[in-house]
């Protein structure tokens, strides 16, 4: 005889959280929200002042957006606010790629 335990109410809502969850976790990887783009904690100044505030992190979540660029060595991060499209900054960083055997 199989026992089964029962899919409690409180199972229930936990799953739908779960799901839900993770529904945003997709939606935020394709609409390039920044905190599901390995944005570290120290680069969410939004506002240049040289601090990051809990609404700054916050804005991460929801407000600001990353698009990635490449030309050559050189790859380019730009914010922008979500909502209207306005730019916050711009990080590039040179790659260098490994050195070829002679």
């Amino acid at each position: 005889m199989i026992l089964r335990g029962r899919f409690t109410r409180r199972r229930k809502a936990l799953l739908v959280l779960v799901l839900i969850v993770l529904a945003w976790l997709g939606y935020a990887w394709y609409a390039g929200i920044a905190i599901t783009q390995g944005i570290e904690q120290k680069d969410m100044d939004w506002n240049g002042d040289g601090t990051v505030t809990r609404d700054e992190i916050l804005q991460s979540f929801y407000a600001v957006g990353v698009t990635e660029t490449q030309e050559g060595n050189r790859h380019c991060r730009t914010f922008v606010w979500r909502r209207s499209g306005e730019q916050i900054r711009v990080d590039c960083r040179t790659v260098f790629g490994e050195a070829k055997p002679e």
